[in-house]
């Protein structure tokens, strides 16, 4: 006998609120059983939801998720399916090696500001602040920390 869960169950488990997954059924990405009023999850629809999750974690719209799901339901054997699946991921892999090279750039940009503004600042250091600002970790002048 399968475990069904209830929808606050599903959203413990899942990390995600009710209200979420109640979205998902509601665009007809998910499609759970009824007992009486109350939604029951089966397997099936936890198993979904968990692609659902991963898809949004990655960045892939409802529309993409739910050509996903369709290809996912025809099994891991069918050849054009895999393909389409491939080239989903491809495109989402292009747009965010796009977008990591801008945002890299852009960080660049700012850090070269950063240091021609705190350059400027230390130079007129008598006009923004006392001998004590500088020591406080909230100093402007200080540079920030990279991250990692």
């Amino acid at each position: 006998m399968t475990k069904l869960l209830t929808v606050t169950e599903l959203a413990r488990e899942l990390g995600v609120t009710a209200r979420a997954i109640r979205f998902y059924e509601d665009k007809g990405l998910i499609s759970p059983q009824r007992v009486g009023n109350r939604r029951v999850y089966s397997n099936r629809d936890r198993g979904r939801l968990v692609l659902i999750l991963r898809g949004k974690r990655l960045g892939f719209s409802l529309r993409e998720i739910r050509e996903w799901l369709e290809l996912y339901d025809a099994g891991s054997d069918q050849l054009e399916q895999m393909k389409r699946l491939l080239a989903l991921t491809q495109d989402r892999l292009a747009t965010l090696e796009s977008q990591y090279d801008d945002l890299e750039a852009t960080i660049e940009e700012l850090r070269e500001i950063e240091a021609e503004v705190l350059e400027h600042l230390k130079a007129n250091k008598g006009a923004i602040g006392t001998a004590a600002d500088a020591d406080s970790p909230n100093d402007p002048l200080r540079p920030r920390r990279k991250r990692k």
